[in-house]
């Protein structure tokens, strides 16, 4: 492969023991890998030293976003592959970016769709599929969002690949609900500091609101009821996350309170508001399931009346 088709990966890491080989191996026919350890106490740099000598250390600044920026600037490839030491990139998919980067004219970034398995399964629906993530670019027309959970400012034509298992970056995601609660409670810490940060202001309301709208979006409107359990547990936990974010940023203005009067009578409004929500949502999804035309059109027009 000449130098315009060269292919850089790179990877932010941090006592990723357990799943790093794993995902190098997966790349090791790219032409450049590229580690940066963010302070890890464990052998991930140890076990990358196997696959590459270019290994960098970062300051730690409690998230991946401004380390990948500084990893993008230590790679020599036209191609960028962004990835995290918990996802895996198959074959099929390493033969798709290999082609894209052999074209002369066309897109500068892809989107890949990520298949994500959280609590030992594959998630399908709960807005985790086909999560496509702004991975595979060429060098010098994108930068890197510095804020948390981010996509990056693309300068030019990006495309989406087929929402195909081939085409997908394997993402081993959480494991344990212990480990989605610590890195919860660290992004909550971040995401309360940037929305301080932009100079938004606290409206106690939302710690009912905000949750309970993330509930709805996860589990109906995203269809999570369809990964079963688990999309019920992922609604949830996401609900709380944001109900964590409101809750952090609370304690950010100070902890202001309200009247108890005042309180109880807008609670008694929200709740009015989130049982007709939730009706409506029920009411929904019996539609879609009724065959006879004339209850189908029955149901309608109660949607109709409820929203």
């Amino acid at each position: 492969m000449n130098k315009k088709n060269k292919i850089s990966v790179v990877l932010a890491v941090l006592n990723e023991e357990k799943k790093i080989a794993a995902c190098l191996t997966s790349v090791k026919w790219s032409d450049e890998i590229i580690v940066v350890d963010d302070g890890s106490t464990d052998a991930t740099v140890e076990i990358a030293k196997k696959f590459t000598d270019k290994i960098f250390h970062h300051k730690s600044v409690g998230y991946v976003e401004p380390i990948r920026n500084f990893a993008i600037s230590k790679a020599s490839g036209d191609w960028i592959l962004i990835l995290d030491a918990d996802e895996q990139v198959s074959e099929s998919l390493s033969r798709k970016l290999r082609e894209v980067s052999h074209l002369e004219k066309g897109a500068v970034g892809i989107a890949i769709p990520r298949k994500n398995i959280i609590f030992s399964k594959w998630i399908m629906h709960t807005g985790w599929w086909p999560d496509y993530q702004l991975r595979f670019f060429k060098k010098g027309t994108f930068i890197w969002s510095p804020e948390i959970h981010k996509q990056p400012e693309v300068k030019g034509e990006i495309i989406e690949l087929e929402a195909k298992v081939e085409n997908s970056i394997l993402h081993l995601h959480y494991e344990t609900i212990s480990e989605f609660l610590r890195k919860m409670n660290l992004y909550t810490d971040v995401e309360a500091a940037e929305f301080i940060k932009s100079k938004g202001s606290f409206v106690w309301i939302d710690l009912i609101r905000k949750p309970f709208n993330e509930f709805l979006s996860r589990f109906f409107a995203r269809a999570g009821y369809r990964d079963g359990l688990h999309g019920l547990v992922l609604a949830i936990l996401q609900a709380i996350s944001m109900f964590i974010v409101t809750l952090k940023i609370w304690e950010q203005k100070g902890f202001q309170d309200i009247e108890g009067e005042v309180l109880i009578s807008e609670v008694e409004k929200e709740a009015k508001k989130m049982r007709k929500e939730l009706l409506f949502w029920f009411t929904f999804e019996k539609i879609k399931k009724i065959k006879n035309p004339i209850q189908r059109s029955a149901y309608r027009m109660l949607k109709k009346i409820i929203k």
